[in-house]
């Protein structure tokens, strides 16, 4: 089994949100059992969710929202998969690995599983490369450096603020061009590592994202959707705007 960055693994906190039983922590055992699982109930308090034995793990709902938030609890969506926040604001870990609850682990055109967890582990402590474009990708993985050319003062890097998964299957579209091609699969598997440039904004999705909960802080708030709100599925992109601008402003990059 693999086994996760020593200093990760008392660094790191996982943060579920789910309407239902988290019986997909099955397929991502060997990767996720390790770590700390931070998981937000949504819906129905009174509803019990079941968690497969194994895995260490706090369970929140909204109850425990207005507990915490009194007030102040409106500011966590309802019904909608934003309620993350929620995790992200008791979590007391340095890295925050955040996923989706119909997330299954994808396959290499190999056939071997991807190691996500793994993956974002190694992006979030290896530095980041956001002034100067290098064309072997990332410099810092192991056959690859940075090409003739590239400025030796750029060649440090800066910290990595955020590691933003990507997925197969079924694209991340928007509901106009899901109605146009409803059928349409991303079956193309990329085997990189890019770093978005200083300046360039990006559309980030929330169900496959590690970051840096230090580093960020309050700014990873994925913005009010979901029940009594005018707009939907905009949250995970707000919160990518935002902490991007942010990190702008704090010379820090993802």
């Amino acid at each position: 089994m693999w086994s996760p960055a020593p200093e990760l693994r008392d660094e790191l906190d996982i943060v579920i949100p789910t309407i239902r039983n988290l019986d997909f922590l099955e397929m991502w055992r060997p990767y996720l059992q390790p770590y700390h699982l931070i998981i937000v109930q949504d819906g129905d308090p009174n509803k019990s969710i079941r968690v497969p034995d194994g895995f260490d793990y706090e369970l929140y709902n909204r109850n425990d929202v207005a507990r915490v938030l009194g007030p102040k609890s409106g500011c966590i969506s309802f019904k909608d998969s934003a309620c993350r926040c929620f995790g992200f604001l008791v979590s007391k870990k340095k890295y925050v690995f955040t996923i989706d609850d119909d997330c299954f682990v994808a396959k290499d055109p190999s056939g071997k599983e991807i190691n996500a967890m793994g993956e974002h582990t190694k992006n979030l402590l290896t530095p980041s490369t956001p002034f100067f474009f290098n064309t072997l990708y990332d410099p810092f993985r192991d056959g690859s450096d940075f090409v003739r050319g590239y400025p030796f003062s750029f060649r440090e890097g800066v910290p990595t603020a955020i590691s933003h998964g990507l997925w197969l299957n079924i694209p991340d579209y928007d509901a106009p061009t899901q109605l146009v091609k409803p059928l349409e699969r991303n079956t193309r598997y990329v085997d990189a590592v890019m770093t978005i440039p200083k300046g360039t904004l990006f559309p980030m999705c929330g169900m496959n994202l590690a970051f840096n909960r230090e580093l960020i802080g309050p700014a990873m708030y994925f913005g009010l959707m979901g029940n009594g709100q005018p707009i939907g599925r905009y949250d995970d992109m707000w919160a990518g705007w935002c902490v991007k601008v942010y990190i702008l402003y704090n010379l820090i990059v993802i």
